[in-house]
């Protein structure tokens, strides 16, 4: 499957699920990085379809939806996924998001909650938590050379496609506003969540230290774990396999009982 869900642009289902009968079917949401779009995330819709049903989300201004006006807060990106969601507030919800899709994934379940509901858990991978402050280098307001040198040093582009003038022409604008959201986003003030966070991170990441992703365990009131993997900012296409089975195993743990 493939293709937005219906005719909502927000949401990709790329495989149905294959959970096997008598087990939960918890819904999984796939929350990109900055300059992301949902096909980066299609091993991984894939490999655990036999474990939820996976909801790749699509930002405006990539791919299909490349000529739509492209959000450039993580408030105006999190109201759009929020609306999305709708059809599945009733269902056991997992967010998982990498790097700004962590901070997206977080801001999400604070909103879940304070609207009264408890997602069954957050699983945040390649991003320091929020209460760890950092000067922002403010890439967004940086040349377009600096940027894309930035993105190639992180190692989850081909740098063939970098390389390519029209491909740069159709990336650079999604990838300006993504970083001006996440390189803008203050953490508010607020409650533990009461929703189970889990944590990935690869053990040598240029953007967030093993300690700094360790510190979600500050934000997290009703439960935490981590995981560290070899590997860079993006180990997760590194150790995808190792990923999934970390994932599939969250989704057992806050689906069970």
């Amino acid at each position: 499957m493939s293709g937005a869900d219906g005719e909502n642009p927000w949401i990709r289902r790329f495989h149905p699920p294959a959970v096997p009968p008598g087990r939960p079917v918890p819904v999984l949401v796939v929350l990109p990085h900055a300059g992301g779009s949902a096909s980066f995330y299609f091993p991984l819709s894939r490999d655990l379809a036999a474990h939820a049903e996976v909801l790749t989300v699509q930002y405006p201004g990539r791919q299909e939806r490349l000529e739509e006006p492209i959000p450039d807060t993580i408030a105006g990106l999190a109201d759009g996924v929020e609306r999305a969601l709708e059809p599945w507030r009733g269902r056991p919800l997992v967010l998982f998001g990498h790097s700004m899709g962590a901070v997206l994934a977080y801001e999400l379940v604070r909103r879940l909650e304070a609207a009264g509901g408890t997602p069954r858990g957050l699983i945040v991978s390649g991003r320091r938590s929020p209460l760890v402050e950092r000067e922002e280098e403010h890439l967004h307001a940086r040349d377009d050379d600096t940027l894309i040198a930035r993105v190639q040093s992180l190692s989850g582009t081909d740098p063939a496609l970098l390389a390519d003038p029209a491909v740069r022409a159709l990336i650079l604008p999604a990838l300006r506003s993504d970083y001006r959201a996440v390189e803008t986003w203050r953490h508010e003030p607020g409650p533990p969540l009461r929703t189970p966070v889990s944590v990935l991170c690869g053990d040598s990441d240029p953007r967030v230290s093993v300690a700094e992703a360790r510190g979600w365990r500050d934000v997290a009131g009703a439960g935490f774990g981590f995981r560290g993997f070899p590997g860079g900012h993006f180990y997760l296409a590194e150790q995808h396999a190792a990923v999934v089975r970390a994932v599939a195993e969250d989704l057992a743990g806050f689906t069970a009982g």
